[in-house]
């Protein structure tokens, strides 16, 4: 007995509600939030900034090598940071430029990233700014 539907259902097919949880899954699979996921991981000094690499172009790169040793999204206080919101707009096609908000206890910061697409249809950063200032790449 298939305890997983409703008795005399036989079909496979899930109820048309969606759930608050299959939405935010959703969105996460979207590359603006994929991408503010794992720029938090390495700004927070959660992952390595070569966890990165193959996912960045251009300057995006050393953007993150300089910025990423401070952990400048790891508040003093320890908590796990998270992306509450991320946002995106379309300049064109093929680019995302996308803000995220971080948000760790009662501290909130702001991170804004380019997203570029590849010939190979494969999104990479090309841009990281935080806290409204751009980082810049040492030449």
């Amino acid at each position: 007995m298939n305890r997983t539907r409703p008795a005399g259902r036989h079909d496979r097919r899930r109820p048309a509600g969606v759930t608050a949880s299959a939405t935010a899954r959703a969105r996460r699979q979207r590359p603006h939030y994929w991408f503010a996921d794992r720029l938090l991981a390495v700004l927070s000094g959660q992952r390595p900034v070569h966890w990165m690499l193959g996912h960045t172009i251009g300057d995006a790169y050393e953007q993150l090598v300089r910025l990423a040793p401070g952990a400048p999204l790891l508040p003093a206080d320890r908590v796990t940071p998270v992306v509450r919101h991320c946002g995106e707009y379309h300049p064109g096609p093929g680019v995302i430029e996308a803000f995220a908000r971080i948000g760790s206890g009662d501290r909130v910061s702001a991170m804004a990233f380019r997203l570029e697409q590849g010939r190979d249809q494969r999104w990479r950063c090309s841009a990281v700014e935080l806290g409204g200032e751009r980082v810049t790449a040492a030449r």
